[in-house]
């Protein structure tokens, strides 16, 4: 039997988080051009489980940090769209289905709003590194962010579960 499909209203924080999410992916793209003319020709790329930078490249490579969050940002943003095609932890019905069709937006909500936020600290990171203002990412980074992501996943299907 095909998943009942729902209209999901949109709560004023749902808003704040969709309005914050753009508001950083402009910001990710502004970041990232007005600081290509001070940047050295080469510029750290990619950064060791300890935050260190161990691959260099051109300082245009900065973009595609941008490019990368925008279309992660984007694609999540089209596939929240489509809530009845997710899976679930509990069986879709009529009854149940507004309620897990907004718990699951709302947690690919945050998760891409916090995606964005990673790619911008990165860049920023990577920025300072360039230019001798930092020396990494630093230690604490990956802990951090893998804390991060998987506290909200886990967040958001522990509401789902407990919505039956």
């Amino acid at each position: 039997m095909p998943r009942p499909k729902v209209t999901i209203p949109l709560t004023a924080t749902d808003k704040m988080a969709e309005a914050a999410g753009w508001a950083l992916v402009v910001a990710l793209w502004a970041l990232a051009i007005c600081n290509l003319a001070r940047l050295p020709q080469t510029i750290p790329t990619h950064f060791n489980a300890a935050g260190q930078p161990d691959g260099y490249g051109g300082k245009y490579s900065l973009l595609t940090l941008p490019v990368v969050a925008t279309i992660l940002f984007a694609g999540i943003t089209l596939l929240n769209r489509y809530p009845h095609i997710f899976n679930y932890p509990t069986e879709i019905t009529a009854e149940n289905a507004l309620r897990q069709y907004t718990s699951a937006t709302r947690l690919l909500r945050y998760l891409k709003l916090t995606v964005v936020l990673i790619f911008f600290a990165i860049a920023q990171q990577t920025i300072s590194t360039a230019i001798g203002g930092a020396s990494g990412l630093g230690v604490w980074f990956l802990p951090v962010v893998l804390v991060v992501l998987l506290g909200i996943v886990v967040a958001g299907i522990a509401k789902m579960v407990r919505a039956k």
